[in-house]
């Protein structure tokens, strides 16, 4: 969990005894914890931790408890581990009765236990054949990392995970030195327990402020000898988005008339990930002033030949064919420019927005190459699934996005590409259902009823497709069939048409 993130405890802190209760649970969360224990380990009577649970946490300890089981088997699924077993994992985690786990563990999280599981080996054989290869060091944010500390029984294993984690942190372009004085972060592991019962802790904390600003832990056993590498990647994965929110925060807070390129790059970055106008705007002005400083500035370049096609695609102007023309430009020039992963994945999305999908596989293969644990590698690819007709690759290759980072700014988006494979598999209800979700993350997008409203349409939903007609309508009152027909991305000719049809259909001019 990322420090700062909100909840109950950030606005009231809990009580102690709440957080003994809330301990007990996690150390033995197989165990079937009556009230009356959980009150003996916490101190109080039943009753006082019932109410405490209620007014601090708004749910029950047995509903607590359930949450907590849910979370540990989620995380030890997307570990994908090779010796893992479906059964294994719900015993460990308290869930005596397997079809009643499945049953919850779908409606919870979307799919089927077996579904995450195999979807994590499928994760792990593509990173298994990806070649290794490095980028030089540019921008590259630093971290101070040393030796993991374990008792003498995990040393090798600690070692392992320690040299494997340095190599995947390099490939995902950041910097890794033993020199804690030399580096802007540091970060610390252990790992503790024996078997089953390992866990391995990372937390990565800012030098000088002493603010910790990520937090991450892994249970299982470590031993295997193939857990190591895919393990560093998912570690590598989930650390970038809390890393590059750091590096962004410091470039803000650096004096206006002290900043280099790159820095101008960072600030522009969350106004192009918000895939929304003001946003976008705002993004174009610092990338140029950013590519005047320097030419030849890779990610400057790469985010705005993706800005620019975004204001096309998102319908942020009206001069589209001056601004496609634009991203063409910067794109090629970019293609040009030697740049690590997330270069390249930028470069990705700016092409697959161009329709340029040969260009765009490319690019993202290399990313890929780059570094396996790019999130946004994986969802460009995914999204270059869908485009290409194959939607079941689509959703497989999006959901590792997914749980590499549920919590980058652009998860969202991957939720709008499982929703657009879904509807291309002509599964309205569930294309639906997931763009419903990705704009609860990102009310802004409000695009996303191009493809929601249609969904709703070819449901039977027609209520709903009213609304959202009307809500796409309110931020685009000029809109019509025709001028989206020109900002739409690279949908296959069927897809377009079912898409324009319904809008049509329920009502935006033409």
């Amino acid at each position: 969990m990322i420090a700062g993130q909100t909840g109950p405890s950030a606005v009231s802190p809990l009580p102690r005894s709440v957080r003994r209760a809330i301990d007990a649970m996690h150390q033995n969360v197989a165990r079937n914890w009556s009230v009356t224990e959980l009150a003996a380990v916490a101190g109080v009577s039943g009753r006082t931790l019932q109410r405490q649970f209620l007014a601090f946490l708004g749910r029950t300890p047995g509903t607590t408890l359930s949450d907590i089981r849910f979370e540990r088997a989620r995380r030890e699924l997307l570990q994908g581990l090779p010796c893992a077993k479906v059964m294994d994992v719900a015993l460990r985690c308290g869930f005596t009765h397997f079809g009643r786990f499945s049953v919850a563990y779908r409606r919870r999280y979307g799919e089927t236990p077996s579904g995450t599981l195999k979807r994590q080996a499928v994760f792990g054989a593509a990173l298994a054949s990806l070649p290794s290869f490095l980028v030089s060091p540019c921008d590259r944010p630093t971290i101070a990392f040393g030796p993991i500390g374990s008792c003498a029984e995990h040393g090798e294993v600690a070692a392992n995970v320690a040299d494997d984690l340095a190599t995947a942190l390099a490939r995902a372009g950041i910097s890794v030195v033993g020199e804690e004085r030399s580096a802007c972060y540091r970060l610390v592991g252990a790992i503790r327990g024996t078997g089953l019962r390992t866990h391995l802790t990372l937390r990565l904390i800012e030098n000088g402020s002493g603010r910790q600003l990520w937090a991450y832990r892994s249970d299982g056993a470590l031993d295997d000898c193939t857990v190591p590498e895919q393990l560093a990647a998912r570690i590598a994965a989930a650390l970038q988005p809390c890393l590059r929110l750091a590096e962004i925060d410091r470039a803000v807070r650096k004096p206006g008339t002290d900043l280099s390129p790159h820095d101008l790059a960072l600030r522009a970055m969350p106004g192009v990930l918000a895939l929304d106008a003001d946003g976008n705007a705002r993004a174009l002005e610092l990338l140029e002033r950013a590519m005047d400083l320097d030419p030849k500035h890779a990610l400057a370049t790469a985010l705005a030949a993706w800005a620019h096609i975004q204001g096309v695609v998102y319908h942020f102007t009206t001069a589209v064919h001056d601004e496609r023309a634009r991203s063409i430009d910067l794109a090629r020039k970019a293609m040009a420019l030697s740049g690590d992963a997330t270069v390249l994945a930028v470069l990705g999305n700016a092409l697959t927005l161009l329709g340029e999908l040969d260009s765009a596989e490319l690019v993202v293969r290399k990313a890929l190459s780059v570094d396996g644990g790019s999130a946004w590698a994986w969802s460009r690819s995914g999204w270059i699934e869908v485009y290409r007709g194959d939607p079941e690759s689509g959703i497989e290759r999006l959901k590792i996005a997914l749980d590499l980072a549920p919590h980058d700014p652009l998860a969202f988006n991957s939720m709008v590409g499982i929703g657009c494979a879904h509807f291309k598999a002509g599964n309205y209800a569930e294309a639906a259902s997931w763009q419903e979700r990705a704009l609860i993350e990102h009310p802004s997008a409000v695009w996303v009823h191009r493809t929601l409203c249609p969904a709703y349409v070819l449901g039977g939903i027609k209520p709903a497709a009213h609304r959202s007609l009307g809500a796409l309508r309110q931020q685009y009152p000029e809109l019509t069939v025709s001028e989206l027909q020109l900002g739409m991305p690279p949908l296959s000719q069927g897809h377009c048409d079912l898409v324009v049809g319904a809008l049509r259909d329920i009502g935006l001019p033409a």
